[in-house]
């Protein structure tokens, strides 16, 4: 937190924090991955990168450099001895005003991993999941911006989310408001119809998911067509397979949408494609890809681990800027 490792139980922020009241922050989710090469982060520049344009966007001036904060990343694994985890960086407003101005406020950056498993769960994983349009509009580009990844923007996803989980299903599927298809409530979509991938494009308000850049990029490099587009709801029910990704998630196919199945209501092989090049990818087995990976090694460990660290539990850590 603020340029130093503090133990999992006492990362602790002021009741009046900014962000808490009024949702100024903005993040990022990140995975550390088991790779032939060791431990590492995914896409670490690239997120990074993300977080800061986020801060910009919502006149957060952050204190750190990318080199620094993608340092203090890799530091975080090596402190806490993980292999595999996810990673939230988090630049927020603390306490030092109330009010709708929030300039006078601090601005605060902490990162914290944990070992977690997908989003969406292994089943989802492997035999996909079943999906509600939501009657929640994703977020206008009118009224906040869609590109930033910001804390208080994600109201709208919990409502979708809360919503598609008390109706039966595993997740929401937003429309933007034009009514064309946007995304989930923490993943971008797909839909593959007579062998052509298609994804929802900039202007349908999507967040440009990094996970997303990756599975086009593989795409591509499989030989596939990838169209960005906007795309009606009741193409979803045609499609022959609908999948989403995200770090969170991954790639998860999606079986059924509104009690409508997809295809044979079962993942597709294009999704299993990618779904394998994707896994490739991410633990080091393609050397295609190995640019991708920011390496956690002995020289990250740049301080003793003391007592900080060693408090926490085992499936916790510790949070550092």
């Amino acid at each position: 937190m603020n340029g130093d490792f503090v133990a999992w139980e006492d990362a602790k922020i002021h009741v009046l924090t900014h962000g808490l009241h009024y949702g100024t922050g903005v993040f990022e989710g990140v995975r550390c991955y088991d790779t032939e090469l060791g431990p590492a982060v995914f896409r670490n520049t690239e997120h990074v990168q993300r977080l800061l344009k986020s801060a910009e966007l919502y006149y957060m001036p952050v204190p750190y450099s990318g080199d620094e904060l993608r340092a203090a990343t890799r530091e975080l694994v090596a402190r806490n001895g993980l292999r595999s985890c996810y990673i939230r960086p988090l630049v927020y407003r603390g306490y030092g005003s109330m009010g709708l101005n929030p300039l006078d406020a601090p601005v605060h950056v902490s990162i914290a991993c944990w070992e977690w498993g997908t989003y969406l769960g292994e089943e989802g994983t492997r035999h996909g999941v079943r999906a509600k349009t939501s009657s929640w509009r994703r977020i206008s580009p009118d009224s906040l911006i869609p590109h930033a990844k910001a804390s208080g923007q994600y109201l709208n996803n919990v409502l979708a989310k809360v919503e598609s989980l008390k109706s039966g299903y595993d997740e929401a599927i937003l429309l933007d408001d034009h009514g064309h298809v946007c995304e989930g409530t923490g993943e971008n979509i797909y839909i593959v119809r007579d062998g052509e991938i298609v994804t929802p494009g900039q202007h349908s308000s999507i967040l440009d998911g990094i996970t997303r850049k990756s599975v086009i990029q593989l795409a591509l490099d499989l030989g596939y067509t990838v169209a960005e587009r906007n795309v009606a709801r009741a193409e979803m029910y045609l499609a022959d397979e609908v999948f989403m990704s995200g770090t969170a998630a991954e790639i998860v196919p999606v079986r059924e949408i509104d009690d409508h199945p997809i295809g044979a209501g079962e993942p597709g092989e294009i999704t299993r494609v990618l779904q394998s090049a994707f896994d490739d990818a991410i633990h080091g087995r393609s050397e295609r890809y190995r640019e991708w990976l920011d390496v956690v090694d002995a020289a990250d460990l740049q301080t003793p681990t003391g007592d900080a660290s060693a408090a926490a539990p085992p499936s916790a850590a510790t949070t550092t800027g």
